[in-house]
């Protein structure tokens, strides 16, 4: 379940910087090299139509997700035995399409209910790597292999993460893991999943107030998978453009662990967006990343990126965040290997 919105209306005008960054950024190239400048808009313009229908599928699904109400399911996921609630946790982090700083009131209100550790660290550490647009984005862009391998692999952090948890959930690493005064807000700035509780109303265009959330959800979700990967094509064209394929390839390429291990590393500083990393990843493959550094660097960077972070670090206490990101870390390299050893 991976971040789809980053701003909010706080009832005064601003700017968005990613626009104004997709605006500027061929000005500043066409200065010094305006033929350049040209080829990199005709590459975004032609990367754009080409995941076009992806994201039009994409954004009507989430648009109609959130208008039926199915975040209500979440709450089934946190029922039954542990065992059970990790798995489950597992499945709908990684498929659902909610942001992870929309459900924080969520997550909160299941901790403080004493919900298990290890349920709710199986659903954070998924969420933010998978659902349905990014699936789709992934798929058209990396191919459906990479796309099916990192929903797998989303899952299965999930399950590491809750199956981790619960083998010490005795211990003090894990005791007492909210904080006093746990904030609600995920930094990211998300309005709330949507406004409906209970039993999903699938018919969503029968009632006015669902058909205004469909139509909330499309356009915001257009607009902002539109910016980021249209500043996401045109750093890959300026990538392909001025980075030499050898000294990626010399860093990032062959076999072993030691580039898919640089590959997580690198994860959590270099990643902009989950949306706008999918190019990206493509670009540097292309120079000679291998295909088991990219499965770990978008893996890692998806659950330490800083809507995901913030929405951990804002309940629960450093030591519990750090657990997060160390399981995080270990599941990305593990896919990553695996990855590699299948595509190879």
């Amino acid at each position: 379940m991976a971040d789809l919105s980053d701003s909010h209306d706080t009832g005064q005008w601003r700017i968005d910087r990613v626009w104004l960054t997709v605006a500027l950024l061929p000005v500043a190239v066409a200065l010094f090299d305006p033929a350049e400048a040209l080829e990199m808009l005709r590459f975004a313009a032609g990367a754009l139509a080409h995941t076009g229908m992806f994201i039009g599928f994409a954004v009507f699904s989430i648009g109609g997700l959130k208008a039926t109400g199915m975040d209500a399911v979440l709450a089934k996921a946190f029922e039954g035995r542990e065992a059970r609630m990790i798995v489950m946790a597992a499945l709908l982090g990684g498929l659902s399409p909610f942001c992870s700083c929309e459900v924080i009131p969520f997550i909160a209100a299941l901790l403080a209910l004493g919900a298990p550790l290890s349920a709710v660290m199986a659903f954070w550490l998924a969420s933010p790597l998978m659902d349905p647009a990014m699936f789709l984005i992934t798929a058209g862009t990396l191919g459906l292999p990479f796309a099916v391998a990192k929903t797998v692999a989303a899952v299965g952090m999930g399950l590491l993460g809750g199956a981790t948890v619960h083998a010490f959930a005795d211990t003090a690493l894990f005791a007492d893991p909210l904080k006093p005064a746990a904030s609600v807000g995920g930094g990211c700035g998300c309005r709330p999943s949507s406004p409906f509780k209970g039993r999903p109303h699938w018919r969503f265009w029968q009632e006015p107030e669902r058909r205004a959330v469909f139509r909330e959800a499309v356009v915001e979700n257009a607009l902002f998978l539109g910016k980021w990967l249209a500043l996401a094509y045109m750093i890959e064209a300026l990538m392909l453009a001025y980075v030499p394929a050898e000294a990626i390839a010399g860093v990032l390429g062959g076999p072993g662990l030691g580039p898919v291990f640089l590959g997580a590393a690198l994860g959590a500083p270099a990643y902009l967006n989950g949306y706008a990393a999918v190019p990206l990843v493509q670009a540097v493959m292309a120079q000679g990343m291998s295909p088991g550094a990219a499965m770990s660097f978008v893996l890692a960077g998806g659950v330490s990126c800083i809507p995901a972070a913030i929405a951990v670090w804002a309940l629960v206490r450093p030591r519990i965040f750090a657990a997060y990101l160390g399981i995080a870390f270990a599941g990305s390299v593990l896919a990553g290997l695996t990855w590699a050893a299948l595509a190879a």
